[in-house]
């Protein structure tokens, strides 16, 4: 009776620890992130968050996607992600200031106020790349592509290469406007996503 009692009392122990230190991760970008056109459950932060649970790493999520989003908008929404006292943030900005095509040297100096004021505040910060269609010239996507691998290595962060690779240009994992996921799309950006993230997320 008594091992039953203690095997008990251990167990609620282990659970108010875990419950304790769950940590946040907060998935910043714009309608890519927030599952444009399908029900919240289908965009890929909501997978991620129920992969994280399955596994019991102690982890909740918060999908910071806002459609039409711009790194200049993310940057000023920084106060209100840093409101969720997040762990970690996953950057996932910088597509629509492509597709408005503007000046690359302004999405990067907005996506380095972003990475460098979450690292200041003590925030784990993973960083997404994007990519232009080929229509946009070689010259502009060039240099929108170089943003990403060169701010991450700067200032050393987790790049995820490609947010929307094994996705991109493909019908049968976009909507008919050929630039969102569907929800077959948005499954294979959670699975690609997680096992890149699930290293990271283990570390102290």
């Amino acid at each position: 009776m008594l091992k039953g009692i203690f095997s008990f009392i251990g167990l609620t122990v282990f659970c108010a620890n875990a419950w304790a230190q769950e940590k946040t991760l907060v998935f910043l970008g714009d309608s890519l992130t927030a599952g444009f056109g399908l029900a919240e459950d289908a965009s890929f932060p909501s997978q991620i968050e129920e992969r994280l649970k399955a596994e019991g790493m102690g982890w909740k999520v918060v999908n910071a996607g806002v459609s039409g989003d711009t790194t200049s908008g993310g940057l000023k929404r920084l106060p209100w992600v840093m409101k969720s006292k997040p762990d970690a943030v996953f950057v996932a900005l910088g597509s629509n200031d492509g597709l408005r095509g503007l000046d690359p040297a302004v999405s990067k100096a907005n996506l380095e106020n972003i990475v460098r004021s979450l690292k200041k505040s003590g925030v784990r910060v993973i960083l997404a790349g994007a990519q232009l269609p080929v229509n946009y010239g070689g010259d502009y996507r060039d240099a929108f592509s170089k943003i990403y691998p060169a701010l991450a290595k700067r200032e050393k962060v987790p790049l995820y290469p490609f947010l929307l690779e094994g996705v991109a240009m493909n019908p049968r994992l976009n909507l008919p406007d050929g630039l969102h996921p569907n929800e077959e799309g948005q499954k294979v950006i959670a699975e690609n996503v997680f096992k890149f993230l699930k290293p990271i997320l283990w570390q102290k």
